[in-house]
């Protein structure tokens, strides 16, 4: 596992980095998240899924087979414990709040690891208002994974575009009754790996998904 001084190097290197657009919202893209070889400790976790319902395109719809890296999570895997160090430390967070013009103070880390599959889409969705800072981090490297970036909306009628998916890239937007995204249904031949990162409220009641149920953010 690559140390996490060399974590928060690259991390810090890539928000500084970040590409940006406002159309049809703020959104940035981060390149070169990780180390390397942290993108292939990732990639090789051996977490579920289990056999995913695609037949409503939400999310919760599969709640009891998501996973996410957990304080169980974390005892047992290197990878899993240094991701979740890395964006707990206050200098981290302090450096995400300069960047996207945040408070995060009083938040909590929730971190998904996603694993998505021919079947799946996403209906048109803004995250909800305990989510105060929403990354996606790309992983996969299958031979067709190009075309699975996030679909992004104008509203919750209007497709914009594709996101491209590259691994080791991220999407960050700021939740708000404006970042309409989802996934547009499309051929998956493989395994769509990603991380999704929130930080959010105390008001959040999955307890069980936090990084860190008993220690909310403070920034440096």
């Amino acid at each position: 596992m690559t140390a996490l001084i060399d974590l928060e190097t690259t991390f810090l290197k890539c928000l500084d980095q970040a590409g940006f657009t406002n159309d049809p919202y703020d959104l940035w893209e981060l390149n070169d998240v990780f180390p390397v070889e942290v993108v292939d400790d990732l990639l090789e976790l051996k977490i579920g899924p289990g056999e995913l319902d695609y037949n409503i395109g939400r999310r919760e719809i599969n709640n009891d087979k998501r996973n996410y890296f957990d304080a169980e999570r974390q005892k047992t895997t290197p990878v899993v414990k240094g991701i979740c160090d890395l964006l707990q430390m206050p200098e981290t967070v302090k450096a995400i709040e300069k960047k996207f013009n945040l408070d995060l103070t009083g938040t909590f880390l929730r971190i998904e690891y996603t694993q998505d599959s021919e079947g799946f889409w996403l209906e048109p969705h803004t995250d909800i208002g305990v989510k105060k800072f929403t990354m996606q981090v790309y992983l996969s490297r299958d031979a067709e994974a190009g075309s699975w970036g996030s679909s992004i909306y104008k509203d919750s009628q209007t497709f914009v575009r594709n996101v491209p998916f590259r691994s080791n890239t991220a999407n960050v937007f700021v939740p708000s009754p404006h970042t309409w995204h989802g996934f547009e249904p499309r051929p998956i031949n493989g395994i769509r790996k990603s991380l999704i990162i929130n930080y959010v409220t105390e008001k959040w009641r999955a307890r069980h998904e936090l990084a860190f149920p008993e220690t909310p953010v403070r920034p440096a």
